[in-house]
């Protein structure tokens, strides 16, 4: 059973943020609507183009009883803000869609909330930011209805800029020890490597691709000129695939399979003959997406690193 310490923290919070967002005064923004009537008439106004949405699909989706919200429609369609109009799929169902009226109205609403939010961040830093938005993004992962999920696509690539590269070295340690339980010899690696890459960066030949959810960091592979391992002197047309990283609140999504393509359709446009990599063979999600991503094995190697007996492996994709 949860402690009332823990359970009093959550409910300290809560207050804190409805305060914080000022969800408690009689008109949501200094307007004439409250909360809710705000989420309702948001929803209306983000369905797609022409397209209404039954009350009791409303309900379900905003989780709210309904007898209030049928009161609630009530006075919305009443104040001509909300129209109901016979489906002409299902002459039995009546679909809700905003009026010209409401649209207008909610206008306002939706710039004093982009207002309020700049004006929050505008007293961060870049990194705190980016430090707000991962925790809000672990706690939607953390408290996610069981077996939801986001779309597929739900997903931006951007190149990599200042502080991706410490993130992609941190992430890479936290979860490769939680899921593998390597030592700190793995993120050491990882270190070496992201420091390797900037230091060396040629964005005529390499190219990193950070994802994003949310403007939340969840996922990166890089893409560079493959060198000699003795010497570090380029090898002529070959490129190495490095630092493929998928957080785990983004997997299902096809993440890790569009950037092995981004490094693919990469090599190809600037003229690599091929690319090659070097995995583990326990890391057998990776491995199935470069299979099918058209890599072939073609060398393994046992060793001992991270605190385990593992067995390297080469592989290869030739264009």
């Amino acid at each position: 059973m949860t402690s009332p310490d823990r359970i009093e923290a959550v409910r300290g919070f809560n207050r804190f943020y409805t305060r914080r967002i000022g969800v408690l005064n009689e008109g949501l923004l200094d307007s004439d609507f409250n909360l809710t009537e705000s989420r309702v008439l948001w929803e209306l106004a983000h369905l797609q183009e022409g397209a209404g949405i039954t009350g009791t699909a409303l309900g379900r989706l905003l989780d709210l009883d309904v007898g209030y919200l049928s009161r609630l429609l009530r006075s919305l369609k009443e104040r001509g803000l909300v129209e109901a109009n016979r489906s002409e799929a299902d002459g039995r169902q009546s679909l809700l869609q905003l009026t010209a009226a409401g649209r207008l109205a909610l206008a306002p609403l939706e710039q004093r909330s982009q207002a309020q939010v700049s004006e929050l961040l505008d007293r961060l830093s870049d990194a705190q930011q980016g430090e707000l938005l991962q925790a809000f993004q672990r706690v939607r992962d953390m408290l996610e209805e069981p077996g939801s999920k986001p779309a597929k696509n739900s997903f931006v690539l951007r190149p990599h800029r200042p502080g991706d590269m410490g993130w992609v070295v941190s992430r890479h340690g936290a979860l490769y020890a939680r899921e593998y339980q390597w030592d700190i010899g793995f993120e050491a690696m990882v270190a070496r490597i992201a420091a390797d890459f900037i230091e060396r960066f040629d964005a005529r030949r390499e190219a990193c691709w950070i994802a994003e959810r949310d403007g939340v960091n969840i996922g990166s592979v890089c893409l560079v000129q493959a060198r000699d391992e003795a010497s570090g002197q380029p090898i002529e047309g070959v490129a190495q695939l490095r630092l493929l990283l998928v957080e785990p609140s983004a997997r299902g999504l096809g993440l890790g399979e569009r950037l092995v393509a981004e490094c693919s359709q990469f090599a190809r446009d600037v003229g690599y003959r091929s690319i090659r990599l070097w995995t583990n063979s326990n890391l057998t999600v990776a491995k199935r997406i470069y299979s099918k991503a058209g890599y072939r094995f073609v060398a393994s190697e046992a060793h001992h690193s991270f605190g385990h007996d593992l067995v390297g492996e080469t592989w290869t994709l030739d264009f």
